[in-house]
């Protein structure tokens, strides 16, 4: 058991290469509507804003808050069956995304909404995992 890797995303689908491409090299990439400035995340072919197909990719700064979390208690995959109990919560970018990761390097009793975070790092082969610490 204690070989049990992490799954990992696809990084070859079309829509999110670039973004897993930018985990590679530690970037928190997203994307903006040239047309409306609609902040997209995660990533796709169309603003889903206006609809427009005009979008360009941006790099967070790699700071947000607690938007919400829960604590997982118990957990049937191998993986995360380790590492019980850990926190899911949903991460607001400061420059607008808002994406699900997991809070780490405090105990779950003391992570909060609203509290800021900043990205760190889980490295891999051929990507890299957004995870978060509180700052």
């Amino acid at each position: 058991m204690n070989d049990v890797k992490r799954p990992i995303p696809r990084s070859d689908e079309p829509d999110t290469a670039a973004f897993w491409q930018g985990t590679k090299e530690k970037e928190f990439r997203y994307q903006q509507c040239k047309r409306c400035n609609t902040v997209v995340f995660y990533s796709r072919r169309h603003c889903t804003g206006c609809t427009d197909g005009e979008l360009e990719w941006k790099t967070s700064a790699g700071t947000g808050s607690v938007y919400t979390f829960s604590v997982v208690r118990q957990s049937y995959h191998p993986f995360f069956r380790n590492m019980v109990p850990y926190v899911v919560a949903w991460i607001d970018m400061d420059e607008g995304p808002r994406i699900l990761s997991n809070v780490t390097g405090v105990a779950p009793e003391d992570v909060s909404v609203g509290q800021k975070v900043q990205v760190e790092w889980e490295e891999h082969e051929t990507l890299n995992i957004p995870l978060f610490k509180p700052i």
